[in-house]
């Protein structure tokens, strides 16, 4: 939430940028930013008091919720802006790209709208303030992860067209960046000291098969891996259907690629899958998960859930708990079913489960994760991991250092409280673990001596 109590006037020359939603959203507002620096503009991301001469909100527009808190701050924005405290408000993203006419009716405060692609306009429409003419290239960005982490988004769009996913209507279809692109990008992150990649996609599985018919993931990721100085490699968001099995022996054979792998699969119950238009039933998911763990010991494994979909009866409901006990995910993320406009869902299947019943249900399930978490995180007590020090707090009365391991991607997953460190943030360190939290590890420093 924005504070918009009283500031001073805005300041001339400033954009402030705010980033909702995704990670995907956020290397969007990164290159954005990079854009306006490049134009002589100071540039300040996600601040809780915007006073620029600009605020530029990228939109996000998923779910319900999501488009909700997009709208609201939208509007207190207009109050800051009539108040005199921002200049202008200009707004981009998936929220702007799919209902640009309705909210250029409803909101006339904001003085531009772009959508997800075109944003580019924004830059080309202000005043040059620079000294000198420079020219980014379209991956460069201005990093708001610390310094020694990133994102990396290699595709945009989608060709799934599940029942209940407004994304495809937003992004359009999927379309691959080029290897070589990608791979000049990880160079030069590397070379301002980045060394965790967080590979992102709406649909990483299907990575290269707009580019040449057949998957390049593997490839692309062994490729990644030869950077000198590519610490971590985390997948997200890969697809069950048609996964591309030949990853799995790179994961396996690169030191550097983390034994994690999130593959959001949403359901269990064929009824459900087979509304959900996922492409997959329960016994290709079962096969799948086993193949996986099979090809990479020790992998870790995150995927999302959804309770109350069109078809999701007690039956199918307790099948999805049983699924979710027996497969005992490491982590695991899930939300209630929301009809989203003009999508297959909305259009052919009557949203009949009662609010209340999709979020009893949703309680059920994160509570049976919450066990599954704290049985898993208890087996580590005793084991010594390689922690990436995100935060030392050596200074504050509990002596902690924060930090992640290989398993844990950032914001969403489980820390690491670590007694006695001496690293700074951005270095790694071995870890004994002490303790266990559902959602947190408790270890100290094992001395170097």
């Amino acid at each position: 939430m924005v504070d918009t109590s009283v500031q001073p006037l805005f300041t001339m020359g400033r954009v402030d940028v705010i980033s909702m939603g995704c990670s995907k959203n956020l290397v969007d507002s990164e290159r954005l930013l990079r854009r306006l620096q490049a134009k002589g503009y100071h540039t300040v991301h996600d601040s809780d008091a915007p006073c620029g001469e600009w605020v530029m909100v990228n939109t996000c527009g998923f779910i319900g919720d999501a488009k909700e808190e997009s709208i609201n701050l939208i509007l207190q924005l207009a109050e800051a802006k009539s108040e005199g405290r921002i200049g202008h408000i200009a707004v981009m993203g998936c929220l702007a790209e799919r209902y640009l006419a309705e909210l250029t009716e409803e909101i006339g405060e904001v003085d531009r709208w772009y959508g997800k692609f075109n944003w580019n306009l924004f830059i080309d429409e202000l005043p040059d303030r620079s000294v000198d003419t420079v020219h980014p290239r379209p991956w460069e960005r201005k990093l708001t992860t610390p310094l020694w982490s990133a994102y990396l988004k290699i595709s945009e769009g989608c060709n799934r067209f599940c029942a209940f996913c407004a994304i495809p209507l937003i992004t359009g279809r999927h379309k691959s960046r080029p290897r070589a692109e990608i791979l000049e990008e990880v160079r030069e992150l590397v070379a301002q000291g980045v060394k965790e990649f967080n590979i992102i996609a709406q649909d990483l599985s299907s990575y290269g098969l707009d580019l040449s018919g057949s998957s390049q993931l593997a490839q692309l990721l062994d490729e990644i891996a030869d950077i000198h100085g590519v610490e971590w490699i985390r997948l997200h968001y890969a697809y069950p259907a048609d996964f591309p099995m030949d990853i799995l022996d790179v994961m396996r054979r690169r030191h550097n690629i983390c034994n994690y792998l999130d593959i959001a699969l949403q359901h269990i119950a064929d009824p459900v899958l087979s509304n959900m238009r996922r492409h997959i039933d329960k016994e290709g998911t079962l096969r799948l998960l086993d193949e996986i763990r099979r090809r990479v010991p020790g992998i870790r494994l995150r995927t999302t859930l959804m309770t109350g979909f069109p078809g999701e009866g007690e039956k199918e409901f307790d099948e999805l708990m049983d699924f979710v006990r027996t497969q005992r995910f490491d982590r695991m993320g899930a939300f209630a079913y929301c009809e989203e406009d003009d999508t297959w869902s909305a259009r052919h299947l009557e949203d009949s489960i009662p609010e209340d019943v999709k979020q009893e249900r949703l309680q059920r399930l994160m509570d049976l994760q919450e066990e599954i978490s704290l049985e898993l995180n208890t087996q580590l007590i005793g084991q010594t991991l390689r922690v990436l020090i995100e935060k030392n707090n050596a200074d504050s009365p509990d002596d902690y250092a924060i930090g992640r391991t290989q398993w844990d991607s950032p914001e969403v997953d489980p820390e690491v409280l670590v007694r006695d460190c001496t690293a700074r943030p951005g270095e790694f360190v071995d870890v004994i673990i002490t303790a266990a939290e559902p959602f947190e590890l408790i270890g100290r420093q094992v001395s170097s001596d």
